[in-house]
């Protein structure tokens, strides 16, 4: 049977800012993977999503939003940046709830110094920290607990004083945030679920939001959803978990031509 390639194609326009910026910049969201080595399966896509990857072009880096572990394993680890090491653009990685347990295998620290050893070019010390590529700014905020995780996101207030001191550095920027916790709720995903789901307090963060005009997305995962909406000028996205039946991942592709708003298209493909 001819195999079906789920591509999901949606172009975005933001309506309300403009930015003196004439470029172009595509990149990757891969989401929860929850890679495990005791699973064959986990390690096989792991690797296949990388190969696929490197058959695209003009990729200019790919971001794991978050529970890139299904457990906080120091081998599970170790074996994931090996395998992602082998990604011809550069990555970034977000914590997810998976990800890290201080009072078990991996802190926070523990989970950068395991990168650090694995990557020569992992410079990151935090977990909130920001990149900028061609004239957009990215900044990946930490909403996971290493004490006592769980599926609630948890985005404390030093955490959103960092980001509103970074939106305010980088005024004259578009700027792209890239999270595990969603903070707009998906219609797309069980209301069941989305009660232990969801993130706590999220009136804070849009609160701190009102006060910038430079955020154009909101990029997640945590969700295991297709969901792509629009609040207060900000487009939020949160993407499917590779795991899903078939296994995908997102590229997105951001325009902004000098005087006219970015456009953010995206496609949903599956693992060849």
């Amino acid at each position: 049977m001819k195999k079906i390639i789920l591509t999901f194609i949606c172009a975005f326009f933001i309506q309300t800012m403009c930015f003196a910026l004439d470029s172009s910049i595509k990149f990757v969201q891969v989401t929860d993977v929850h890679f495990n080595t005791k699973n064959p399966y986990s390690i096989e896509l792991l690797q296949k999503t990388v190969q696929d990857i490197n058959k695209l072009k003009d990729v200019s880096f790919v971001v794991f939003t978050g529970d890139n572990l299904n457990n906080p394993e120091p081998d599970d680890l170790d074996d994931f940046v090996r395998i992602i090491n082998k990604l011809k653009a550069p990555y970034y990685l977000v914590l997810g709830n998976h990800d890290v347990c201080k009072g078990k295998n991996i802190s926070k620290d523990q989970y950068n110094e395991i990168v650090r050893e694995n990557n020569i070019f992992w410079f990151h010390r935090k977990w909130n920290y920001t990149f900028k590529k061609k004239g957009f700014v990215f900044a990946v905020v930490d909403g996971a607990k290493e004490v006592i995780p769980g599926p609630v996101g948890y985005y404390r207030d030093d955490t959103i004083r960092w980001l509103d001191e970074k939106l305010s550095k980088y005024s004259k920027n578009p700027v792209i945030i890239f999270q595990h916790y969603p903070i707009l709720d998906a219609p797309e995903f069980s209301s069941s679920r989305l009660r232990t789901h969801r993130t706590y307090q999220p009136e804070k963060y849009f609160e701190m939001l009102k006060w910038h005009d430079n955020v154009i997305a909101i990029i997640s995962g945590h969700f295991h959803v297709n969901s792509e909406h629009m609040k207060d000028g900000i487009y939020h996205i949160s993407t499917p978990s590779l795991l899903s039946e078939p296994p995908v991942y997102k590229i997105i592709d951001i325009v902004s031509k000098d005087g006219l708003s970015p456009i953010i298209y995206t496609q949903l493909k599956e693992v060849e």
